[in-house]
């Protein structure tokens, strides 16, 4: 919204005051509001009209920026179906039931250039020795066109094109295993689960849920030194907004408990911690390739789209996420049994949410969770510092906004169950090869010609290889 200096707000009758801007929003206001009075018959008993003045009067006077855009526009979409019918039906619904007709969906979409051919130039060479043309110049059509990597599927039973992929996935592990050893003096095993969460910090993408998990795992080996766990490297990276204190909080725990796993030797090789520096794309280049498993658990409901988890399972990595963004998409795509779900759906999320959250009692029926919190709330990760992360811990008994009590239990159950079939390295391996294989609708091709089709009504204009090349021996690569 546009706040009105108070100045103007004072001498909205005074016309010759207005700044001429302000005067044709007010007029275009007007005549779209009489439009509505006449579609509805509306005398505001209801407030649609309040609803969608593009002036919020219900205190200081603003600008609604996104009514006005709403009605400037000739077409709004969100960008992954979950993110669409949300605003169908929730942050825009008065828009949507009045112009029904504008409102479409345009999932995102990532480009295989970078995020495969760029980033993972060995799996790219195996992918375009397997279903590539034997012609030089179309070896590697499936980059333009990503559906065509459903031809992978049938490789899926081929146990000499399985121990290819994994040989490949194991280099890719050994690379980033040095380049964290460089960058941060941490060293990981490569054979290891790599278990990867990379993007902003925020408090709905759950971070520190991923961190209860963590602890979880420490606080099993310290009551039991001699248990058989899947060894685990997790990895973080992201930045967080300059002034946003609870994010940088998060950065900070992380880092703490970090310092005590690393170091203590009843755990060793078991678990390690990464908090890799810098995060960006070149860094992310280096990251989405050599991951295992890719951590999408933000609150559902509350993530627009998230395109990292397409470069994630683009290069193999499973996805351990809730019913949120293009999550849903991409569960739908690569199949059910090739996604590890947990946690409430968007919907439960409302109801919970409506009848009355209270996080205490979750933290009170759980023992594991308790455990958990109360070792961070004793200072045991900050040097016997009690108060460092007590921000943190209060804003998770006093409103916990993005469930992370309630969505505890799924998930911890969720990574048990995901490290069994780690365990399983050619099951694994199958897995990770349908996500590659059946992830062709995620291009951002697919959602740029889309958005030619059905907004910007635009014609591709059709380049002839061979003019450009007429030796042959261009590559697409």
């Amino acid at each position: 919204c546009l706040k009105l200096p108070s100045s103007l707000i004072f001498s909205l009758d005074c016309r010759p005051h207005r700044p001429r801007h302000l005067e044709i929003i007010y007029e275009i206001n007007q005549r779209f509001l009489d439009q509505v009075r006449i579609k509805y018959l509306a005398t505001d008993g209801d407030g649609k009209l309040a609803r969608l003045s593009l002036i919020d009067e219900s205190g200081e006077k603003y600008v609604r920026m996104a009514n006005l855009a709403c009605l400037g526009s000739h077409a709004i979409n969100g960008v992954a179906q979950l993110h669409t019918e949300l605003l169908k039906q929730d942050v825009l619904r008065d828009f949507s039931e009045l112009y029904p007709e504008k409102f479409s969906n345009k999932t995102n979409g990532v480009t295989p250039r970078r995020w495969m051919v760029i980033s993972n130039p060995r799996l790219t060479k195996l992918i375009s020795q397997k279903i590539g043309d034997c012609v030089a110049s179309r070896r590697h059509r499936w980059i333009k066109n990503l559906e065509d990597l459903k031809q992978l599927e049938p490789l899926v039973e081929n146990a000499s094109f399985r121990d290819q992929w994994r040989q490949i996935k194991l280099e890719i592990k050994q690379d980033l295993a040095t380049l964290i050893q460089q960058r941060t003096g941490v060293v990981v095993n490569p054979e290891s689960l790599f278990d990867v969460q990379v993007k902003r910090l925020h408090e709905y993408k759950r971070q520190h849920l991923n961190l209860l998990h963590i602890i979880t795992l420490y606080n099993r080996l310290k009551h039991n030194r001699d248990l058989d766990i899947t060894p685990r490297t997790f990895i973080f990276g992201g930045k967080a907004a300059p002034g946003y204190y609870m994010a940088k909080l998060i950065i900070k725990l992380i880092n703490s408990v970090a310092d005590v796993i690393n170091n203590d030797p009843d755990v060793g090789d078991r678990l390690k911690i990464v908090f890799f520096p810098d995060f960006n794309v070149t860094n992310a280049q280096k990251i989405y390739p050599a991951a295992d498993l890719s951590e999408q658990i933000s609150t559902a409901g509350k993530e627009a789209s998230g395109t990292g988890n397409m470069k994630f399972s683009m290069n193999g990595a499973l996805t351990i996420g809730t019913l949120d963004g293009a999550n849903i998409e991409i569960r739908e795509e690569v199949g059910a049994e090739n996604f590890f779900l947990f946690g409430l759906t968007a919907e439960e999320v409302r109801e919970l949410q409506a009848k009355g959250y209270n996080p205490g009692d979750y933290y009170h029926a759980n023992a594991q969770l308790q455990e958990v919190i109360d070792l961070i709330s004793s200072g045991f990760f900050s040097h016997g510092d009690s108060n460092l992360f007590k921000p943190l811990i209060d804003s998770l008994f006093n409103q916990d906004r993005y469930l992370l009590f309630a969505d505890y239990q799924s998930y911890v159950d969720c990574q048990d169950r995901l490290s069994q079939v780690y365990r399983d390295r050619e099951q694994w391996t199958k897995m990770s090869i349908l996500n590659s294989a059946r992830m062709g609708k995620f291009s951002s091709d697919r959602s740029i010609r889309e958005y030619c089709q059905d907004i910007w009504k635009i014609e591709p204009v059709h380049i002839e290889l061979e003019e450009l090349c007429p030796d042959g021996t261009c590559s697409l690569v």
